[in-house]
């Protein structure tokens, strides 16, 4: 591919870039050389899934590997230890080491649906930032400036509002951007929310004598009722793992004004698909049939072709039939066992508040009978199916 048709496949979808004729002028360079781009991409290992809109930056970082770059992935075990304050009305909890090292090991294989393996390069950020001492931290420090991290607009609002901004929050960025210094990265990837950190890395790797990283921007994708980026932290994602009818179901329920965003960035369609799909839109064609479409593209990028129909199937069959799906899971229910606690505890709510908020709204039954007592007590002979909120099923057996 020639360098100008690479750069046009690069910038397919990306928010900004600073600067598109920096990042040409690297291509060229390094076709010259024969040297492959190192580009960076931090991993906020807060949960233990990757979701669609993670996938974002992902899906850009294996265009640049398909030309021979290699990608570096800096996993922030000793930066998740202070927590992101990117984007926060107040200060995000720390994870401890052994969170982050519980959430990698099953980030790893995710991330390899996506990456090619062979040309990725995993580092851990404590292996340099530990190892700073405190005259290495006071000499970093010394690169930056108090009112530069300031001009963040999440500190700004909060100190404007009276919620504390504590001393580490500010180190944050710091050390995300010696990361760049660190690995001598020539480009790094992130999403819109993160760019004041990626600026740091650049601006401290001109401090540090080395060429400034080129930085790409990716749109956030909003999560499934809109409105909030997708995060693990709102619990409004879709993980690229989760199985495809739980998956198309998910991305069936999205607001139809997300249907141009998800074709975009979760399908990942082309620049001409993406307009046909507006056309249609504007055409009045009817959203539930865009939307099923893009479920079919999403599941099938994940899963397969196959997987994609039989899910969209299951789908027709569950939720515009009224029937039930043919594979559930089961849960053993003794005697005179609380409903609330069997929802919870079978992993169909994420917690007994929420158990109770669904049965509050009617969002919970037994072979299609609604239950509204919070205090239900099962006392069944023989299996029911149990239906919590809209996609979730169990079958209950004595």
């Amino acid at each position: 591919m020639s360098s100008d048709s690479f750069l046009d496949k690069l910038m397919r979808g990306v928010q900004e870039c600073l600067t598109p004729q920096e990042l040409s002028d690297k291509i060229d360079e390094v076709r010259k050389k024969g040297m492959p781009l190192r580009v960076k991409l931090g991993i906020d290992a807060t949960g233990p899934d990757i979701h669609l809109g993670f996938a974002v930056p992902l899906r850009k970082l294996r265009d640049f590997q398909d030309e021979g770059h290699t990608a570096v992935l800096i996993v922030g075990d000793f930066t998740a230890m202070i927590g992101d304050p990117s984007g926060r009305s107040k200060t995000r909890p720390p994870l401890t080491r052994k969170q982050v090292d519980e959430n990698m090991a099953r980030y790893e294989r995710q991330l390899f649906r996506i990456l090619d393996e062979e040309k990725t390069e995993i580092r851990y950020n404590s292996e340099w930032s530990e190892s700073l001492g405190t005259r290495g931290v006071l000499e970093l420090l010394g690169k930056y400036t108090v009112s530069q991290i300031l001009q963040r607009e999440d500190f700004s609002k909060r100190l404007e509002a009276g919620n504390p901004v504590f001393l580490h929050e500010l180190l944050y960025p710091i050390f995300q951007g010696y990361d760049s210094v660190a690995v001598k990265a020539d480009v790094e990837l992130g999403g819109y929310d993160q760019r004041l950190n990626l600026i740091v890395g650049r601006e401290l790797q001109r401090e540090f004598g080395q060429p400034a990283q080129v930085i790409m921007m990716m749109p956030l994708l909003e999560g499934l009722s809109g409105g909030e980026k997708m995060s693990k932290s709102y619990d409004n994602y879709v993980g690229i793992e989760e199985e495809p009818s739980q998956m198309y179901g998910k991305l069936m329920s999205i607001p139809d004004t997300l249907i141009l965003q998800y074709f975009e960035l979760a399908a990942q369609v082309s620049s001409s698909e993406l307009s046909e799909v507006r056309k249609r839109l504007e055409s009045g064609e009817n959203p539930r049939d865009l939307k099923a479409e893009m479920a079919r593209k999403v599941v099938a990028l994940y899963h397969s072709e196959d997987a994609a129909h039989e899910a969209e199937n299951e789908f027709r069959k569950v939720f515009a039939k009224g029937g039930v799906p043919d594979e559930m899971p089961e849960i053993s229910v003794s005697a005179e066992s609380k409903l609330v606690d069997v929802i919870a505890e079978g992993g169909l709510a994420s917690s007994k508040g929420e158990a109770k908020r669904l049965i509050k709204q009617g969002g919970v039954s037994i072979d299609g009978k609604k239950v509204t007592d919070f205090d239900f007590r099962l006392s069944i002979k023989t299996s029911v199916v149990l239906r919590v909120g809209k996609r979730r099923f169990a079958r209950l057996i004595p």
